[in-house]
């Protein structure tokens, strides 16, 4: 028997109320670039940071699902994450905290509501 395809990447697509504001907080408050951008003003965008790829797409394409999505990004160093993100003006949902289940884990929420959480193994 054949071996199974690889898959090489994920990417999450977060549904938002304005491509080009959405744009504006993932490269300024979360440090993402840009990677792909349609149209001027924006009707769709892909931003990337390191291995992580979000796909900006326009709530009118799917109204239901704004600020709904939530992804779990895991990181390094949190704490180092929270400082940069804080030297940046992104608001911070809840800080830095370590939870029952052995993770060490911050949240942010883009303008929509979308919710991102950084985690990382707890230290003991």
């Amino acid at each position: 028997m054949a071996s199974p395809v690889r898959l090489n990447a994920f990417a999450a697509v977060f549904t938002v109320a304005d491509v080009a504001a959405s744009l504006g907080f993932y490269l300024g408050r979360l440090g993402f670039r840009e990677h792909f951008r349609l149209g001027d003003p924006p009707s769709y965008a892909i931003v990337e940071r390191d291995a992580v790829s979000l796909h900006l797409m326009p709530a009118s394409e799917a109204p239901e699902s704004r600020g709904r999505s939530s992804i779990y990004v895991f990181v390094a160093d949190v704490d180092r994450l929270h400082c940069e993100l804080q030297a940046l003006g992104c608001p911070i949902e809840v800080p830095p905290t370590d939870f029952f289940y052995g993770m060490r884990e911050m949240s942010v929420r883009d303008p929509d509501g979308n919710r991102i959480t950084f985690g990382q193994e707890a230290s003991s």
